[in-house]
């Protein structure tokens, strides 16, 4: 052991900060016991996934089951004792207990000794589930009121003496007897869904299409443990509160195009009224488009061309298209080649100055954006998307990220070209990073500009094709309206190069696995989620409603567990009505692609590394105890 006095003066102050928590050798010699003794927990249950994109009683059934995870601990606890209907009633139960229980109240189904039979039940599967964890750390998952009570039911021996299980029977007798067991039940369900899943990991897109954004970003909030990896679709919201006048015009209209306006003007207290009469008095209502829809499309792509031409080097005027409508002949000349426009209604285009907003586009922008920045709740909401998110995260020798890693056709990784820096690979993730969070916290205009550019640039890690929504939006010709993709979607079939990726991000080579969203996985065509022989793994099944007829399935989440890795393809979710009156869990399919050589435990893991760590840290203040190089408080 390094003596005191070689210690760097950091290393010194280090330790001496460390003996004020731990005074003497006794309180070091527990805590290192403790440490290692946590090493050797199995490893926590992780929980993935993406693109839920607003659609929220789904999304809050797959985190109630736990990607089914909730259904299989029930089978394992009780399939000797209870039918598929009895697990299915108990899953229920746990799942929604406030809504459960007062369904069974009006069915009169709630005696008491229905209830000693459930309480019983839930504790017992309760202690099944807590065996992964330490004691302490089962206590901090506890409903507070209860947590004495709790803990007296979950530790117990089977060789207990009679008199000590008539106890916790008493105990149980009691709560029934007290009134007080519909809480017990709650309480209990809320721990067990706590336990199944130690995190969870969502990689992008909680925003848009859906009408429910905010209440998915108000459960996360919620959650005890979580990440974010953040998605386009939440970047341009993110945009948009820093201060992104472009970023806000595409939420706008995205929202118009999805019908899910509710979102901003219930939920984020953002009226569209002026916008509204605006196009009502600025634009025409004959020709299939709306008057708000034109509206909000010419003012987003004046805006979108003030900010390409702000960035020559974006190399991204061939979206400056703009420019191209000859409103009078209903067309649009790009290349020397026309194309039919859907509408000739461009009243606020200026042929000599084509992206500037008129006095009126800017007022109403201005205040639109005066209303966001005014939300309490968007901010919250954004300000926890940077707090827990980042463009990309590696976890247990895994990389997590929405999208791509932007490549050439070649293979390698594309430099782009961002204020005079060459950036590829992990580092332009990173810059992509920094430059995001300073949009945040300093709103200057290159860090605005870059959020949109992170929605749709032609080389944004977060997207990964070249976005053709002025052609959707304008050009009857849908045959422009297609989106190449980023080399990296089929660059990445091959084991060699997610090998390549994996290192880039100082991944595990050998076992780690590419974890993304972001495009949607056509099952129904045969299409695996699973690629590069297990290499990569795209979670987007498409939980939105809209992309069910496409991917065949309503979303895919993944499970990592200590035996390996497993995919979960769900089938559509009815409702929560259904799921209260007939037990109407989604179905899954379940693919485990990745088995581990032998059960993971804490050890093998990034909190396994940490703790390795602090146990070092530990031995070397004990050692400077026993040295006498820093003296020992034992009156402390």
């Amino acid at each position: 052991m390094q003596d005191l006095a070689r210690r760097s003066p950091a290393e010194r102050k280090y330790l001496e900060l460390l003996a004020e928590k731990f005074p003497t050798t006794q309180s070091v010699f527990t805590e290192v016991i403790n440490l290692e003794a946590i090493l050797n927990l199995p490893k926590g249950t992780e929980h993935f996934v993406s693109d839920v994109h607003g659609e929220y009683e789904a999304f809050e059934h797959i985190l109630n089951n736990c990607s089914g995870v909730i259904r299989e601990r029930v089978g394992q606890a009780f399939a000797m004792e209870l039918t598929r209907d009895e697990q299915a009633d108990l899953c229920t139960l746990i799942y929604y207990p406030e809504l459960k229980l007062r369904r069974l109240r009006e069915q009169d189904r709630l005696t008491s000794e229905w209830y000693a039979i459930t309480l019983t039940r839930l504790v017992r599967l309760a202690r099944r589930l807590s065996g992964s964890y330490t004691r302490s750390k089962v206590r901090k998952a506890m409903p507070v009121a209860y947590a004495y009570i709790i803990d007296e039911l979950l530790h117990i021996s089977p060789d207990e003496r009679e008199t000590r299980l008539a106890y916790h029977q008493r105990i149980i007798d009691t709560i029934v007897d007290t009134g007080s067991a519909d809480d017990f039940v709650c309480s209990l369900a809320a721990l067990i869904k706590r336990l199944a899943v130690d995190h969870l990991h969502v990689v992008g897109d909680v925003f848009d299409r859906g009408p429910h954004a905010d209440k998915i970003m108000e459960r996360l909030m919620a959650y005890h443990s979580i990440d974010v990896q953040w998605g386009n679709h939440d970047i341009v919201w993110m945009g948009a509160a820093a201060g992104s006048y472009a970023c806000l015009a595409a939420v706008i209209r995205n929202n118009i195009h999805y019908d899910s306006l509710k979102i901003l003007e219930s939920a984020y207290g953002v009226s569209l009224r002026e916008l509204a009469l605006f196009a009502e008095a600025t634009y025409r209502a004959d020709d299939g488009m709306s008057p708000v829809e034109k509206a909000i499309s010419v003012i987003l792509f004046k805006l979108e061309g003030q900010t390409i031409r702000r960035h020559p080097n974006w190399h991204m005027d061939d979206r400056l298209l703009l420019e191209h409508v000859d409103a009078e002949r209903g067309v649009a000349v790009v290349d020397g080649r026309e194309y039919e426009l859907r509408t000739r209604d461009f009243p606020t285009l200026e042929a000599d100055d084509p992206y500037a907003l008129t006095p009126e586009e800017q007022r109403v922008m201005d205040n639109l954006m005066n209303a966001v920045r005014s939300s309490d709740k968007l901010r919250r909401h954004v300000g926890f998307l940077f707090e827990h998110g980042s463009t990309y995260l590696v976890h247990n020798g895994n990389v997590l990220f929405h999208a791509c890693v932007p490549m050439n056709e070649d293979g390698s990784f594309c430099a782009v070209n961002h204020q005079g820096q060459m950036l590829s690979g992990r580092a332009y993730y990173d810059y992509a990073d920094r430059l995001a969070r300073r949009a945040w916290h300093e709103h200057d205009q290159v860090s605005l500009d870059w959020m949109w550019y992170l929605w749709c640039g032609r080389f944004s890690p977060l997207s990964g094709r070249v976005v053709k929504t002025f052609e959707r939006t304008y050009f009857a010709d849908r045959s422009t309206w297609e989106e190449p993709r980023d080399p990296y979607f089929s660059h990445t079939e091959d084991p060699a190069m997610c090998a390549r990726v994996l290192e880039e991000f100082g991944a595990d080579v050998e076992r780690g696995v590419i974890i993304n969203g972001h495009t949607p996985v056509h099952a129904a065509a045969g299409e695996s989620p699973v690629k590069a022989g297990g290499r990569l793994v795209v979670i987007d099944g498409g939980f939105c409603q809209a992309y069910h007829s496409t991917t065949g399935i309503a979303g895919y989440t993944l499970i990592a567990d200590p035996e390996g890795m497993r995919i979960k393809a769900h089938r559509p979710f009815g409702s929560i009505a259904d799921v209260l009156d007939l037990n109407a869990d989604i179905v899954s399919d379940d693919d485990r692609f990745q088995r581990n050589p032998r059960p993971l435990f804490i050890g093998d893991t990034d909190t396994g590394a940490d703790i390795r760590g602090q146990i070092a840290d530990l031995r070397a203040l004990l050692d400077a105890y026993r040295t006498g190089e820093i003296p020992e408080r034992t009156g402390a």
